[in-house]
């Protein structure tokens, strides 16, 4: 599952006790992700916090958005299946997100989320080379200071997140085996599916 030992459910106490059974409620099971986090459950809780007062102010649509792009352009399979499987379970196609996810700037989603998607690849790939100019572009757009500082926190939010799982070699889950074949090859640029067990 990853690189680091497995602290068990049964074996847990405290905060990482208290951890595994808030996940358990809110998720209905420990999934990899909060296997790795439950080392740190403080932080963990914290991103949690700070990831959900952003989508309440976004959106859920632009916030998963936003967070599908800056994923890959970190190479996360992890974070980009689970948010790509968010906007599948919110009425986009699994045709439309592969396409989304292949072509940046899709029929499937308007000019301006293609620049906000556009706008949190350039902070992963090199946030310092961000002028002045490339924020005139997305106030074009129609878009409010508000709303583009909004947009960086998730992409700079997602880099924490993502790079942790990874640094520490998390991998998906194997539920993701279930999307479609190419779904899942344009979502999982980096760490490989876990394998179901036998």
């Amino acid at each position: 599952m990853s690189f680091i030992a497995e602290i068990g459910e049964a074996e847990a106490s405290g905060p990482a006790a208290a951890y595994y059974a808030a996940a358990t409620r809110q998720h209905g099971q420990i999934y990899n992700l909060h296997r790795t986090c439950v080392r740190l459950p403080e932080p963990a809780e914290h991103f949690e916090a700070m990831t959900a007062a952003l989508k309440e102010r976004m959106g859920l649509r632009r916030y998963e958005l936003v967070t599908l792009a800056a994923a890959l352009a970190l190479h996360s399979s992890y974070c980009a299946l689970a948010h790509g499987k968010v906007l599948l379970d919110h009425g986009m196609t699994p045709q439309e997100l592969e396409r989304i996810a292949t072509e940046r700037g899709h029929t499937s989603i308007t000019p301006q989320e293609a620049d906000l998607m556009g706008y949190a690849a350039d902070i992963v790939e090199d946030a310092t080379a961000i002028g002045p100019a490339r924020i005139a572009g997305l106030r074009a757009h129609g878009l409010s200071d508000d709303e583009i500082a909004q947009a960086a926190a998730a992409a700079a939010l997602r880099c924490y997140f993502s790079k942790y799982l990874d640094a520490l070699g998390t991998r998906p889950d194997p539920a993701f085996m279930e999307l479609p074949e190419a779904l899942r090859t344009a979502l999982a640029r980096g760490r490989a599916i876990e394998e179901p067990e036998d």
